[in-house]
């Protein structure tokens, strides 16, 4: 692993905490959209891996790394009247407005890191104008040098082209850079683009599903600094 001068991060599972998050706001959008019927409302929860009874996704979601043009494809077969770009566009300004939960207290832990020199970034699957949103309202917006969603050009991992665009973007090489994530897409991501990589807790997935992808498994990015002492990244 070479020198670590820059981090980025995932957005839903790595910088907000997953269930906390998009679990209740997920109920709500489901009872909406299925109009009264709670055979609708089923089957939407089914295709989105989503359970009604307990009100949280199932580890396996494929919300949970997918874009919201995945989403889409999934839902659109049980919403008669909808068009897909018309709910493309209803969920990405539903979306901006769900209730995220910091995983950690993220002030500090930004400006810590940016202390050290780090260039920080985030890649998300999600679009990036509700990213973008999400960020300003938990007050870290401006603690980033670099934000990508699934529609900013770079395409959506787990290809690579987020974390080469926040390479360039920051001066860095890929080698430099750690992706940190939640979900094996986020890993992929980072290692088809030669970046070190980072997994934490805080979404769906547990840690024998993403060791063989990550270079270290931290419950949460509390835990990064730590970690960042024990390889020498940046400045103390």
């Amino acid at each position: 692993m070479g020198k670590i001068s820059a981090v980025l991060f995932d957005k839903d599972g790595t910088l907000f905490d997953f269930q906390r998050s998009w679990a209740g706001w997920a109920l709500d959008l489901l009872t909406e959209l299925s109009d009264g019927s709670p055979a609708r409302r089923a089957a939407l929860a089914d295709a989105l891996g989503f359970d009604l009874c307990a009100a949280r996704f199932r580890p396996e979601s494929p919300v949970v790394a997918g874009t919201t043009d995945d989403v889409v494809r999934l839902m659109l077969p049980y919403l008669p009247g909808w068009t897909g770009p018309a709910l493309g566009a209803y969920l990405t300004e539903a979306s901006a407005q769900a209730p995220m939960v910091p995983a950690v207290d993220l002030g500090p832990l930004l400006a810590g890191l940016a202390a050290r020199g780090l260039a920080l970034g985030v890649a998300t699957n999600d679009a990036e104008a509700p990213a973008l949103v999400q960020l300003e309202a938990a007050g870290v917006r401006r603690a980033f040098d670099f934000v990508a969603g699934f529609d900013s050009g770079h395409g959506a991992k787990p290809g690579p082209g987020q974390v080469l665009a926040f390479a360039e973007a920051t001066g860095r090489r890929p080698a430099e850079v750690l992706m940190v994530g939640d979900s094996r897409f986020d890993l992929a991501a980072g290692r088809a683009a030669g970046a070190s990589t980072a997994a934490v807790l805080t979404g769906t997935a547990c840690a024998e599903e993403l060791c063989d992808l990550a270079g270290v498994v931290l419950p949460d990015i509390g835990a990064l600094p730590a970690y960042l002492d024990r390889l020498g990244a940046g400045a103390a």
